[in-house]
Order: C-alpha cells, then structure tokens, then sequence
C-alpha cells in the first residue's frame, strides 16, 4: 500500500504565501510522476502542476509565475510553493502521484492525498 499525506494548508490573505508539502510512503519502488491538482465545489479536479522524475514541470497557466513545484526524491516528497495567492486560488489541493510499488512489475498506479483546504481571504 502507499500512502500520500499532504500538509501546509490553511488560511491566507491575498497576495500571500503558502507552501504544501506531500509526503509518499509504503510500498514504493519509483515514483514516475507527481502532481497537484485543485477542485473547487461542484467542478471537476484540475491541474496546477506537475513534475515528472526527469524534472520536467507542467503548470496550469493561471499559475505559472506564482506556483512552483519542486520534489524531493529522498524523501519521496512533493512540494507547492504558491504565492502572490489570489481569491480565486481558494479550493481543495490533492498531491497525486503515479507509483511503481514492485521492481518486479512495471505496472504504475495512480494515489491520491486526502486534500486539503487553501483559503485565500481578507
């Protein structure tokens, strides 16, 4: 089993920053990808950005400029540096990650942190 756990949320004013931080653990044999992703209520779960293991990075293009991810493979932890946050950066936050658990199958599977609340308000 692999477990991801988030942490870092919390309130903030606009303008703010806030840093998440996603930490994998059990049954990991190499982790391929990660990522943050966002949904408000009601809407579907969008990307905020993503980091293969070659450090390649994605980011949704409302973050570019504030958000950056970085990881740290030692740890097999994630994280998401927001800032100049906005109003409408407010929603849940999930870290995914897609994971090889076994060195003897290439299957990869996608884990999902709990999520956790970013409120950006005055």
């Amino acid at each position: 089993q692999v477990q991801l756990v988030e942490s870092g949320g919390g309130l903030v004013q606009p303008g703010g920053s806030l840093r998440l931080s996603c930490a994998a653990s059990g049954s990991i044999f190499s982790i391929y990808a990660m990522g943050w992703y966002r949904q408000a209520p009601g809407k579907q779960r969008e990307l905020v950005a993503a980091s293969t293991t070659c450090s390649i990075t994605t980011y949704a293009d409302s973050m570019k400029g504030r958000f950056t991810i970085s990881r740290d493979n030692a740890k097999n932890t994630m994280y998401l540096q927001m800032n100049s946050l906005k109003h409408k950066d407010r929603n849940v936050y999930y870290c995914n990650g897609v994971i090889q658990s076994r060195p003897e199958s290439k299957k990869t599977d996608d884990y999902w942190g709990q999520g956790n609340q970013v409120t950006v308000s005055s």
